[in-house]
């Protein structure tokens, strides 16, 4: 499965522009699925049938977006401006290479030089307006050759195993989370499971909330990347999770009281199976769970998410290891909602 997120994570899928990730999943899964379809959201549904005929009682999710930029002006330098696109931190932005555009024009992002900056700039963080994005333009009508207001740019960054069993790539939040529901797809299963890859998560779930709405599944569980902030200087009520030390479960974030029943039967089919686990230490953040929870009259929900360091910036870093048992545990849970429709 590392391979797969790998080349998942080195794909450019910034909200509203998941083509290439979808079209690459799409590839993958259709020669296993019953059906496919991609939805006005963008979204792309995939339906396998299992042992047990139980149509769309189970939705598994995992959004195939990543943060990024959108170009909003061109200077009559050649200099791009920009929006951010989902949450970005503004810190890791300066001098980050992006691609651009279906055409993946190079740039890098670029700031006043520091020599000019005064004593009091330079006691803040710069705003997006004060930077540009440097294609190597010589004026105007250079940039507009290669991109157009809209154009989307996404953070370039190259997919690494380094130190101990440790992945550093952009996206990882949440390419794991479809590379693990890719590779369920390839495989027989217990019932009939709906897999939504999903589309404008990072911008307020707006893809998830269509497809839920669409379908309508007693159950969801959503696969996620989740903030890890265990790093020198954190206090521990803060670091949120740690990558290592197995899949967190959550229970509530900023947007989701999740399904009780199901937060333990998680906890129960982790400690059954030796799967490590971990919930958060802080409450934060918040995914597609947030959208389909609150459809028509309501759907149980429940994660399952991998902590990432460095969550939307071009350097993610993840554990390898937490990625299988994430695996592991998700094919524990869809037995075990197997096995209770079966009673």
């Amino acid at each position: 499965m590392l391979s797969l997120i790998k080349e998942l994570c080195c794909l450019d899928g910034v909200s509203s522009a998941e083509d290439a990730v979808r079209e690459f999943i799409r590839a993958k899964a259709e020669p296993y699925a019953d059906w496919t379809r991609t939805d006005v959201m963008g979204n792309l549904i995939v339906f396998k049938k299992g042992e047990r005929a139980t149509g769309h009682k189970l939705m598994l999710t995992a959004h195939m977006d990543e943060v990024g930029f959108i170009i909003n002006d061109i200077t009559d330098d050649g200099y791009l401006k920009f929006a951010a696109v989902g949450g970005l931190d503004r810190r890791v932005v300066i001098g980050k290479k992006v691609r651009i555009g279906d055409k993946k024009v190079p740039g890098v992002v670029g700031l006043k030089a520091y020599h000019l900056v005064t004593a009091e700039e330079e006691k803040t963080v710069p705003k997006l307006d004060d930077m540009y994005i440097d294609i190597g333009a010589k004026d105007r009508e250079a940039a507009e050759a290669l991109v157009a207001l809209g154009d989307l740019a996404a953070f370039e960054s190259d997919a690494v195993e380094f130190g101990d069993g440790m992945l550093k790539a952009k996206a990882i939040d949440d390419r794991v989370g479809c590379a693990v529901m890719l590779r369920l797809i390839q495989q027989d299963l217990p019932m009939d499971c709906l897999f939504v890859f999903s589309a404008q998560e990072e911008v307020g779930t707006r893809g998830a909330f269509g497809a839920a709405f669409s379908f309508t599944p007693e159950i969801a569980l959503v696969l996620e990347g989740t903030t890890a902030a265990d790093l020198p200087g954190t206090a521990a009520h803060k670091r949120v999770a740690a990558p290592g030390k197995g899949p967190v479960l959550s229970f509530m974030d900023g947007g989701t009281a999740y399904d009780r029943e199901l937060f333990e039967l998680l906890r129960r089919l982790a400690q059954e199976n030796g799967i490590p686990w971990q919930t958060k230490d802080y409450i934060s953040g918040g995914n597609d769970a947030s959208a389909i929870q609150r459809t028509k009259a309501g759907v149980r929900v429940a994660a399952v998410s991998a902590p990432v360091r460095y969550l939307h910036t071009p350097s993610s870093v993840a554990s390898i290891r937490d990625f299988g048992h994430m695996y592991t545990l998700t094919r524990k849970f869809i037995e075990a909602i197997a096995a209770s429709s079966n009673q």
